[in-house]
């Protein structure tokens, strides 16, 4: 369905709500001078040093470790190999150095993170931090910037609605109306710096043109950095302090400047930028609802949409990086987005949906990754409550929205392309610890037979934990289904950092099922076709993304020749209700493909959490699972028992 109706939100005057609140003055951040040695030292040797001295902290932790006794997750039998090790997390991998010696932090919902903990080489997770564009002279704003030619008007339009398809659906920052307002000023006369709003409104434009360039032309073709990067760089210089006077126009910006930082895979400067964002909205009081009975419906609204904007990007970038959300939701009191009248009710109903999904996200980062879990039992309540929140939205879920396997056989709305990804993330992320301790159990029980013995993972789990597991498997397969499809419409960023960052997710998840589980010619075929969507995005420019390819192709390689083992899911033999998340159909395409379904949880308000995943019965079983969310499977872990499968294999032989 198209949004092109006319929004009551784009016929307003400027309003009083604009008018900027004075801030406190803080000091701007000025970058200091590094040290010079009276010895004239090589820069590189000095980095190398830091990288080296840190690899011998990583070995020397693992060393200490592997050198006291520790309980391994499945019990070794009498006549298992005793060459098998299970290495304790140490948390060094937690750190990742930075180009000029600092570190920062990487946690444990990141898939970057876990995708490390299982690379089989020596390599670090120092390219993840790398910026795509090396030179870093444009991060020093100038006394006097540069005008940079504008564009056409008519192409400035244009960019404005490509970067529309892709962010404007889903984050609310600027109207139509807006933007040809301030589109019309910034061509009429130049702005005076001396202006903030002045600055902020020039500041904005370019930044909708660096946005709608890199959506359109969608691949780095030449040396001065991706797509828009030209206008991203001249916009910074137009960008005011942060100790300025705050307004709703400076958070907008904000976000704009933090979600292409994100592209630029500038992770730490994305996260200051948007929690700067998230903080100046709070105090601006977007956060809560306005007692002002002079604020008109439209003001009103158009609070709400900045306020939930702002939330949603930042949610996203902190789960998905591993870092603590910056609010909480009790502290937020404001209405969800709502249809106004006049106004097409989809592009609410797309707001408010993805608006849910990312509360229930930050429940996710709280809830099953924060660093301090208080029990394994709380974190069985945790996830299967979310899960229940999951299955409750998809149902509540406008009917409109919802895609169904033929409508991938032709194009889709990006919108809709966008609410099914984070869908299928957020049961992702919240059954991903679930799925690691199946994946290292099977692994050590893989090293303890011979390579062509069968063997079922769903063993020894419990029904509940099994079919959450397969809701798991089965929303990467269906992301994947949908990423194949868009491609052919052109339809997938290749450096939007969402759609890289979900389709690393689902890739990440089904390598982890394939080089553990038994052969399953769907999973292994969805594999392929997610390392092939991550392969396109590589090779159109996106330096993250290739290296995210790179490692998942060498953790794949790692897979051994088994005996194949067709699960009878993988044939569609078995019913919705038995499967619990999706009817499986035949294949679309070369790809396989699901059907979009919710997740099938007790229907039952009486039945608790507790007695849906049988935690009675299973507390030390969750208790391992709570362990295993530290990821007990660095790439040592995976080493010894591949060695230890070699030997058993060759021994059999």
């Amino acid at each position: 369905m198209s949004l092109a109706k006319t929004s009551p939100f784009q016929r307003r005057p400027k309003l009083a709500t604009d008018v900027e609140v004075e801030r406190p003055s803080v000091p701007a951040h000025t970058p200091t001078r590094a040290l010079r040695a009276s010895t004239p030292v090589s820069h590189v040797s000095i980095l190398i040093l830091k990288r080296d001295y840190l690899h011998k902290l990583q070995v020397q932790a693992r060393n200490a470790q592997n050198a006291q006794p520790r309980r391994s997750f499945v019990p070794l039998s009498d006549g298992a190999s005793k060459d098998v090790e299970f290495v304790a997390f140490t948390g060094t991998d937690n750190w990742v150095p930075g180009r000029q010696g600092q570190y920062y932090y990487q946690g444990n919902s990141s898939s970057t993170y876990i995708a490390n903990r299982l690379n089989p080489t020596a390599e670090t997770l120092a390219w993840h931090m790398y910026p795509h564009y090396d030179d870093a002279s444009w991060l020093r704003r100038p006394s006097n910037p540069e005008m940079l030619p504008l564009p056409p008007v008519e192409f400035a339009k244009r960019l404005y609605a490509a970067q529309h398809a892709y962010l404007g659906t889903i984050f609310n920052f600027l109207t139509d109306q807006d933007f040809n307002q301030r589109l019309q000023r910034v061509f009429s006369r130049p702005p005076d710096v001396s202006n903030k709003e002045e600055c902020l409104i020039y500041c904005q434009v370019l930044l909708v043109f660096a946005m709608g360039q890199m959506y359109s032309v969608n691949q780095w073709t030449g040396n001065d950095g991706p797509p828009g990067f030209s206008y991203f760089k001249n916009a910074l210089e137009f960008l005011p302090n942060v100790h300025e006077d705050s307004s709703v126009l400076f958070v907008e910006v904000m976000c704009y400047v933090g979600y292409y930082m994100q592209t630029l895979n500038r992770r730490d400067a994305a996260y200051l930028y948007l929690g700067l964002a998230l903080r100046m909205a709070v105090s601006l009081g977007l956060h809560q609802e306005v007692t002002d009975q002079e604020l008109d419906s439209f003001a009103r609204e158009r609070r709400r949409r900045v306020w939930w904007s702002t939330y949603s990007l930042e949610r996203l970038l902190c789960v998905t990086s591993g870092h603590p959300i910056s609010i909480q939701d009790d502290d937020i009191d404001v209405k969800l987005p709502s249809a106004a009248e006049g106004e097409n009710p989809r592009l609410a109903d797309i707001l408010r949906c993805y608006t849910q999904l990312s509360r229930i996200l930050g429940r996710i980062g709280e809830e099953v990754y924060r660093r301090k879990q208080q029990s394994g039992t709380s974190l069985a309540a945790s996830i299967q409550d979310i899960m229940d929140n999951l299955s409750e939205w998809f149902r509540q879920m406008p009917a409109e929205l919802k895609l169904k396997p033929s409508d991938l056989e032709k194009e889709v709305s990006r919108e809709d392309v966008s609410l099914h990804l984070y869908y299928y993330q957020c049961i992702n992320l919240t059954v991903r610890p679930l799925l690691l301790y199946a994946v290292q159990r099977q692994m050590a029980a893989n090293a303890q037979r011979p390579a062509t013995a069968a063997s079922r993972w769903e063993d020894g789990l419990p029904a509940d934990m099994v079919s959450m597991i397969r809701a798991a498997i089965a929303a990467a397969r269906s992301s994947t289904s949908i990423l194949k499809a868009s491609t052919r419409y052109n339809l997938v960023a290749t450096y939007g950092f969402i759609d890289g960052e979900q389709a690393f997710s689902a890739a990440l998840l089904l390598v982890m099922v394939n080089i553990a589980f038994p052969y399953n010619e769907m999973d292994a075929s969805a594999m392929d076709t997610s390392l092939h969507v991550l392969q396109g995005m590589a090779e159109r420019g996106n330096q993250y993304i290739r290296a995210c390819h790179s490692l998942l192709t060498k953790i794949r390689d790692t897979i051994k020749s088994r005996t194949p083992v067709m699960d009878p899911v993988a044939d569609g033999l078995i019913s919705e209700q038995q499967q619990g998340h999706v009817i499986y159909q035949p294949t679309l395409g070369s790809f396989p493909q699901a059907n979009i379904m919710p997740i099938n949880m007790p229907d039952d308000p009486t039945v608790s959490a507790q007695a849906a995943v049988g935690m009675d019965d299973d507390v030390g079983l969750w208790s391992d699972v709570l362990d295993s969310i530290g990821i007990d499977m660095d790439r040592h872990w995976i080493e010894t028992a591949l060695i230890a499968e070699d030997n058993l294999a060759m021994e059999n032989n």
